[in-house]
């Protein structure tokens, strides 16, 4: 169980509205110290609201919230400072160099000696990957080293907490690997908090999830609690029609339904089914399932386990049950 110390960002019905138009309603996040998490939502969800209402760019029209322990609203000069921030779409002087820029932002957040903040220059800059870019104005950089350039100014003064604004939105494939390649290098050293609606981002790189929908939050937690699916749902892929297996065991008093699909042909382009089975009794069916298809010498079974999930899965499930509950 997290305690409130554990936190790094903590908000209790965090709420904003504009006129009639509610655009964050009653968000409750809970992110960990030390964790990268994706924050995940359609466009217009409410991701850059809530981050912006985070930072006290904005103020909440109602609920609360703490960043680093300091409240968002009565704290937030002092939270801007310490924590390090890239806007959706960050904006340079191009004339600047990036070394140049980072001296620049160095000047305003990073604590330190003069040779002190050259080190950190040139240790932000190799993270990042702009050696070779280093002492080249901004103006003639591509979006993906502008980019590098924003997180390397979010990360100059070595925050605890970096917040990202749809780093990799506007990035190529290769792009946005980079990109992840360098959210993962601050695990250890920064918790990180990004916004996104890239899915495969977020599950390769992301230990914690939130998805926001609406400016509702929907789901919140371990990314591998959620891609570990439900619990109570099995799968088999069996040769033949699957029939016989149905009719056996709609007999188990934990089996609650059984749902059977057509499977790709195996390799000796043999017809195959795709049970789904769901049970009331977890345990019972991991210890016992498999035993009781098996039974049946006639069956063969060419794969057996607990239903696992993608996040798209998870994610499009969760969007459409709201999108749903709300007709």
């Amino acid at each position: 169980m997290l305690t409130q110390d554990d936190l790094i960002i903590s908000t209790s019905n965090l709420t904003k509205t504009y006129g009639k138009k509610t655009i964050i309603e009653k968000v409750n996040l809970a992110v960990p110290r030390g964790s990268i998490c994706g924050f995940l939502g359609p466009n217009g969800a409410g991701k850059s609201t809530t981050i912006k209402l985070l930072l006290g760019l904005v103020k909440p029209s109602s609920g609360n919230g703490t960043i680093l322990g300091k409240n968002i609203v009565s704290d937030s000069v002092s939270i801007r400072e310490q924590v390090g921030f890239l806007a959706q779409e960050p904006r340079f002087y191009g004339y600047l160099t990036a070394r140049e820029t980072l001296r620049f932002v160095a000047s305003f957040f990073f604590k330190g000696s003069k040779s002190q903040i050259e080190s950190r220059i040139d240790e932000i800059i190799y993270i990042v990957g702009l050696n070779g870019k280093a002492d080249r104005p901004v103006k003639g950089f591509s979006g993906g080293e502008r980019q590098r350039l924003g997180i390397a100014q979010a990360a100059i003064n070595d925050p605890e907490l970096i917040i990202l604004d749809e780093p990799a939105s506007a990035l190529d494939p290769l792009g946005r690997r980079d990109m992840l390649q360098i959210i993962e290098s601050f695990r250890g050293r920064s918790t990180v908090f990004y916004s996104t609606h890239i899915l495969d981002d977020v599950q390769r790189v992301s230990d914690m999830v939130v998805i926001l929908n609406k400016g509702t939050l929907i789901a919140q937690g371990s990314i591998q609690q959620l891609l570990a699916g439900n619990r109570s749902q099995f799968h088999f892929i069996v040769r033949g029609d699957g029939l016989a297996i149905v009719n056996k065991l709609n007999n188990i008093p934990w089996v609650q339904a059984i749902n059977i699909e057509p499977g790709f042909p195996d390799v000796n382009n043999n017809r195959t089914s795709k049970l789904h089975v769901n049970v009331t009794n977890p345990n019972a069916a991991e210890n016992e399932l498999l035993r009781l298809v098996m039974s049946d010498s006639e069956t063969v079974v060419t794969e057996f386990g607990r239903t696992s999930y993608e996040l798209e899965d998870i994610f499009v499930d969760l969007v459409e049950g709201e999108t749903k509950n709300a007709r």
